[in-house]
């Protein structure tokens, strides 16, 4: 059997090495982590700005995502071929500067075109950071460390997106909230060819075309179909998609099993330890992103704060998801990871059901435990399920275990904001109640999101605009409701499935 291809990289690293090609690695992570969730701050400002309508407002949030997910196995697998730092190195080059167009862009046309292209590389990114460090980690101990340093950066980041947002938008422009990729990336491409070493597989298959397209023929059409249902309800459109999702995703299965080089090894899914630990992944950050979603925007459009002030609020989540993430890492040596990883998700849980019990409206004290509470479980789950994923595989699948974790919590990002975010607008635009006064224009863009209602009220007297505010706030505070017991719902059934699914692994 050939060696894996993690002896050279061990090799020419010292001990303190790789703790500085971890620092390295982080950034990357950091900064596409903070990008799924910075941009929910700025929504408002983006309404306001470039006055999207519902739809569209959704694609500037999920295509990122989509697009990412999509393309995350494809890419893996190219830098298999490539070499993973070069393609890490690409993609940071890449990403820096769509996001400096993303800046300016004139309208929500062109921002979604920007953000489909820093999905593109934001894909090559994120395979190769992972099975970087599988490859640099030999240690089971150092291994688990490094992967609580990278996940912190993941769940951490997620959650300091909205502070940093806070922090642009109180000074600068909405376009701010893409160009701080520029200086997060230069660290990466001055140090990254000295501090990281290259890796790719000997022996690595063809490119596969054909399974890339399956890809994103099972990805695109699925998450579009969940924002049409949620949004408009049962319609031939979006069945249709659902099929074509369906009928992609067993082809490409099919494929996999049928080529002695698969793209994606999927019989990895036969292990209850792996798929377990992937689901635990998958829902986790569809918990955190779907929590953000509106929690951004009920603190800035309901309670009145400012981005920044709005950003402070969710400190101490930021914080607990930090130190969440690194203590499980003691914690797991007296206490199953299942143990660890099922209490996380009944945290998140337990975050959901405060808010759907007692509403958004009754402090931002209570967005705060909340979040707190959703932040400590997050950071648990996340830590050991991306561990989890990588030790129930052997070291030379750390590629494809890599490729599929980061898979799940794109993913998950795009279901959190489809799923939820579309139920949240679908239930704010049969609740809200437009003055008969307002154009049509005004009704078509208050009637959609709750930036657009705001944005329409600054523009009337304020015998218009009160009534019209006050209806808007309380139709989007319905939908938080509805969206937290669903949301609630979800991560019980997450558990359970974790405890079941994950009580073989140490």
């Amino acid at each position: 059997m050939l060696p894996a291809p993690t002896t050279p990289v061990t090799e020419r690293l010292g001990a303190g090495a790789r703790w500085w090609a971890l620092a390295v690695l982080t950034l990357p992570v950091l900064l596409i982590a903070i990008d799924n969730t910075v941009l929910s701050f700025a929504l408002p400002a983006i309404s306001e700005a470039l006055a999207p309508s519902g739809q569209q407002l959704l694609w500037i949030v999920d295509i990122y995502s989509l697009v990412l997910a999509g393309l995350l196995v494809p890419m893996g697998s190219l830098g298999d071929r490539l070499g993973r730092r070069r393609l890490l190195l690409i993609g940071a080059t890449g990403f820096a500067i769509v996001s400096a167009l993303a800046a300016l862009s004139p309208d929500a046309a062109t921002l979604i075109v920007a953000r489909a292209l820093m999905g593109f590389f934001g894909a090559m990114l994120m395979p190769a950071t992972l099975s970087l460090i599988r490859n640099i980690f030999t240690d089971p101990v150092q291994r688990r460390t490094a992967i609580a340093i990278w996940a912190a950066a993941f769940s951490g980041g997620a959650a300091l997106g909205p502070i940093v947002g806070g922090f642009l938008l109180e000074h600068f422009a909405w376009g701010s909230v893409f160009l701080m990729a520029v200086p997060v990336m230069l660290p990466l491409l001055l140090l990254g060819p000295v501090l990281i070493p290259e890796s790719k597989d000997p022996e690595p298959g063809p490119v596969d075309l054909v399974s890339v397209l399956l890809v994103l023929a099972t990805m695109t059409p699925l998450v579009y179909a969940i924002k049409v249902l949620t949004d408009s309800g049962l319609a031939l459109v979006p069945v249709l998609c659902a099929l074509i999702s369906v009928v992609a995703g067993v082809a490409f299965v099919r494929r996999q099993l049928a080529r002695s080089h698969p793209m994606l090894d999927v019989t990895l899914f036969t292990r209850p330890v792996f798929t377990g630990a992937v689901l635990a992944n998958l829902l986790s950050v569809f918990s955190l992103v779907g929590f953000l979603y509106f929690v951004s925007q009920h603190l800035q459009l309901v309670s009145g704060r400012s981005p920044m002030q709005a950003g402070l609020v969710l400190v101490p989540g930021l914080v607990v998801t930090i130190i969440a993430g690194l203590l499980v890492v003691r914690l797991v040596r007296y206490v199953s990871p299942a143990t660890v990883i099922t209490g996380g998700l009944l945290l998140n849980a337990l975050a959901f059901t405060l808010v759907a019990v007692t509403g958004t409206w009754g402090s931002d004290l209570l967005l705060l435990i909340a979040f707190a509470l959703l932040g400590a479980g997050v950071g648990a789950a996340e830590t050991l399920s991306n561990d989890l994923i990588l030790s129930a595989v052997p070291a030379r699948k750390a590629g494809a275990a890599s490729a599929i974790s980061e898979t799940a919590y794109e993913t998950g990002a795009v279901l959190g904001t489809a799923v939820l975010g579309s139920l949240l607008n679908a239930a704010y635009s049969r609740h809200v109640q437009l003055p008969v006064e307002l154009s049509d224009a005004q009704r078509a863009s208050a009637s959609e999101t709750l930036g657009g209602a705001t944005a329409v009220a600054g523009e009337l007297p304020s015998t218009l605009a009160q009534p019209l505010l006050a209806s808007a706030r309380a139709a989007f505070d319905s939908g938080v409701l509805l969206t937290s017991g669903i949301g609630a719902v979800l991560m019980v059934i997450a558990a359970v499935i974790a405890h079941r699914t994950l009580r073989q692994a140490t």
